[in-house]
């Protein structure tokens, strides 16, 4: 197939890239920021109108969650309004759009976990603006498929991962979260899974992460442990100790019921993707040297 990649510099683009690129069944055209603003509408009708793709991965985002509070107009123009310019040039070329999502559609209120087609409620800027992409890209195409992730990592750009690692190295005592439950999800695999979905005409919405789930501060702790860390100590803290200027959802699990309903291959259990990118996929390929989020 020929694909496009928009937002092709961010973490997920990378592995797209990696995963896409190496399969040897693609002619991949990967576009960073710098080469395609996805605000710029002509620019988007001229890049797309050439190429003529098959399929669109729209990963390209506004991802400062905190900044997008006093950068509203930012915010909008790229997740909401770039992505309804990348959804027309998609409708105007009959190609398949995939739309990279956020749990941040979410309020966070519900104790079990969230399915696709439970009520939206964002509760920051960025989560509003992610979601009129949502709209956008429902209003305009036939073809596609918007696909909702969370707590990304992965190897390139910072995260969460590299992070604690990185504090690690710092301190021997780290303050966590322990109230803000989600689902970890490493970028090779949510890659891996685009890579399967793309295949089928199966379209609509999908909560695609690493299986499970786990507080912020149970998340660091098996980062330390399988990084050979555990010595550094975690103190548990609720999240109005750290008050941000975006709010987070408590809760944003994910149940894949779409992914299940349509017989595809989920994602791997969170602990597992996390000890394969340990061993794999951490810069300089040293457990614990990490250099310090985005889905950009």
């Amino acid at each position: 197939m020929n694909i496009v990649i928009t937002g092709a510099g961010g973490q997920l683009g990378h592995d797209l890239i990696r995963v896409l690129g190496s399969s040897g069944e693609h002619r991949v055209s990967a576009m960073s920021r710098q080469e395609l603003d996805v605000t710029d509408e002509n620019a988007v009708f001229k890049a797309i109108a050439a190429i003529r793709p098959e399929v669109i991965i729209h990963a390209a985002a506004y991802t400062q969650v905190d900044l997008a509070e006093s950068h509203m107009e930012e915010a909008y123009m790229v997740n909401s309004f770039g992505t309804r310019n990348v959804a027309l040039a998609a409708a105007q070329t009959g190609a398949k759009l995939v739309y990279i999502s956020t749990d941040y559609v979410f309020d966070g209120t519900k104790r079990i976990p969230y399915t696709e087609s439970d009520r939206t409620n964002p509760i920051s800027i960025y989560g509003n603006s992610k979601l009129h992409g949502e709209k956008f890209v429902q209003i305009t195409c036939e073809r596609y498929y918007i696909v909702r992730t969370s707590w990304l990592y992965g190897k390139h750009g910072t995260n969460f991962v590299t992070k604690v690692l990185s504090w690690a190295e710092q301190k021997e005592e780290l303050k966590m979260i322990h109230d803000q439950f989600g689902s970890p999800t490493y970028t090779y695999d949510l890659a891996r899974f685009i890579h399967q979905l793309i295949a089928t005409e199966h379209y609509g919405i999908y909560h695609a992460a690493n299986r499970g789930a786990c507080s912020r501060l149970e998340f660091a702790r098996e980062i330390l442990r399988l990084a050979g860390k555990s010595h550094i100590k975690l103190q548990p803290v609720s999240s109005d100790q750290f008050p941000t200027p975006a709010r987070r959802p408590e809760y944003s699990v994910f149940d894949a019921k779409a992914i299940r309903e349509n017989g595809l291959e989920p994602l791997p259990p969170w602990q597992e993707a996390l000890r394969m990118f340990l061993e794999e996929d951490l810069p300089g390929n040293q457990q614990g040297e990490g250099s310090g989020n985005g889905q950009n």
